[in-house]
């Protein structure tokens, strides 16, 4: 299933149709979508008519948007990366390249990993409140189709110069922290996968695999500041500017109702809990992630 009016998704639907049939993939049924908003319908009306692999091409949102139909059940995902930030394929080692991909897929090598829970949606990589959102608003699909991967740091330096500082107070069902309050905040995001934003790390140590969510506390700082703290997320050295909390659920509140983005969209907003989902997913993925071993 591939949108085919993304900026890549037509030549990327016709090679990835011949090259799985030359490797001797059988397919069942392929959706060359016009309209994206079919992705999730097409998703579930596949899984239910009883097809034993799913196979979306697409970026992290198509990604997040159909976990809400394959979350518990013995379905696999497996992915021809599309996206502008691709952060799930390059969590699960999935080669960004379409020939890797379908070879990815030939190997049928499946692994459970875990999925975020904000409220009722299931997301694979990160929800934040704050600028986070802000950003999401920002990236407009004109803009996506325009710029490609310069698309994340315009709408985000659009985001920056119109945010305003917040406060927020994070509470821990589990008992595992005290409670935190916090206030001239730039964000909270909630990881649940390892990279987030075009290749930020979650935590220096963190995964997709280990029943943990990372949440990470940016305070509003000035320019200087936030270079560092954008370089820190990239390498995963810490700051001054940034708090790391580890724990498998969270409540946040904040003053005033916030959105929250959930993997480049903005689908919810605060108040709100959320929670890891313990080996929710059944992704296909190449041999080497089952070493254990975080990619880098």
């Amino acid at each position: 299933m591939v949108n085919v009016h993304s900026r890549t998704g037509g030549k990327a639907y016709a090679y990835a149709l011949d090259r799985l049939r030359e490797l001797g993939v059988p397919l069942g049924a392929t959706y060359p979508l016009q309209d994206p908003s079919r992705l999730v319908e097409t998703v579930d009306s596949a899984a239910r008519s009883g097809h034993d692999l799913i196979i979306i091409g697409g970026g992290d949102g198509s990604v997040s948007s159909v976990v809400d139909c394959l979350a518990h059940r013995d379905v696999p995902l497996a992915l021809l990366p599309l996206g502008t930030a691709n952060d799930f394929a390059r969590t699960m080692h999935i080669p960004d390249d379409l020939d890797g991909a379908c070879q990815t897929i030939l190997g049928s090598h499946i692994v459970d990993v875990d999925l975020g829970l904000c409220g009722d949606n299931y997301y694979v990589n990160r929800a934040s409140v704050g600028i986070g959102a802000e950003v999401a608003q920002a990236m407009s699909p004109r803009l996506k189709r325009y710029v490609g991967p310069l698309a994340y740091p315009v709408a985000t330096a659009k985001a920056f110069f119109k945010h305003r500082p917040f406060g927020a107070k994070l509470t821990f069902p589990d008992g595992d922290h005290e409670d935190r309050e916090f206030d001239k905040l730039l964000q909270v995001s909630v990881a649940n996968g390892r990279y987030f934003g075009g290749g930020q790390l979650a935590a220096s140590d963190s995964g997709i695999d280990d029943n943990a969510l990372d949440i990470t506390v940016i305070r509003q700082g000035n320019l200087r500041q936030l270079a560092d703290v954008v370089r820190g997320l990239k390498t995963g050295k810490s700051s001054d500017q940034v708090e790391h909390i580890r724990t498998r659920a969270v409540r946040i509140d904040t003053e005033g109702e916030l959105p929250i983005n959930i993997d480049g969209e903005v689908v919810s907003s605060t108040p709100q809990a959320f929670e890891v989902a313990r080996n929710a997913l059944h992704v296909v993925v190449p041999r080497t992630w089952a070493d254990g071993e975080a990619p880098e």
